[in-house]
């Protein structure tokens, strides 16, 4: 099946507290695109989100950052995509994820929320077809570590290396939003795994 990527919403927590965050990888990957595309984010209030049109590429795509926090981040995309009647197949949702070193970005389709109460807060109100960009934070070894390591600020080496992933994100971005996703996934997916700890990776 062949489809474009119309949203692509990137998961974090609104503020400035939470800016310099591993939990708002998603932010700072739209930050980027928008950047890049010389846009600006705009607050749309019916959708409890800030969002920007960004032409990627040969596309025309909507950026979104929820404004409802990480836990409630299913409210804003499931406003949004049925307003304007997008599929669920048709979004892609970029977020932080543990069980990745920093550095590495992974693109899936579909699958679990692994987890992240982001994710899973989207499952709950759209189901589990959308596509993810996996932006790798590592791992703080303990499940019970999580929460404090995903509302810290990175290190200065792993964010120069969250940086470099970002990039890379950025250059093939133009790929999956015409939905070549076997020939990005060919480009991204190269690095390894950071182990699970035992207990799980729930996530604020």
């Amino acid at each position: 099946m062949h489809f474009n990527v119309q949203l692509i919403v990137g998961l974090g927590n609104p503020g400035a507290q939470y800016e310099r965050t591993r939990h708002n990888a998603g932010f700072w990957l739209l930050d980027e695109l928008a950047h890049r595309a010389n846009v600006s984010f705009k607050p749309d209030k019916r959708h409890q989100a800030e969002c920007a049109t960004a032409r990627i590429g040969e596309s025309s795509v909507t950026l979104m950052k929820p404004l409802t926090f990480m836990n409630a981040s299913g409210a804003a995309v499931a406003s949004y995509a049925n307003y304007f009647r997008i599929p669920v197949h048709e979004l892609l949702i970029v977020h932080d994820e543990l069980d990745l070193s920093p550095g590495t970005v992974r693109l899936k389709r579909g699958g679990g929320h692994g987890g992240h109460n982001g994710l899973r807060d989207i499952v709950a109100q759209l189901g589990a077809e959308f596509s993810r960009l996996r932006i790798g934070i590592g791992h703080p070894g303990v499940a019970s570590a999580v929460l404090n390591y995903v509302l810290g600020v990175p290190s200065s080496t792993d964010r120069d290396a969250i940086a470099e992933a970002l990039a890379r994100a950025c250059a093939v971005m133009p790929q999956i939003t015409m939905g070549q996703f076997d020939r990005v996934m060919n480009l991204l997916n190269r690095r390894t795994d950071v182990p699970p700890a035992a207990g799980g990776n729930a996530q604020e």
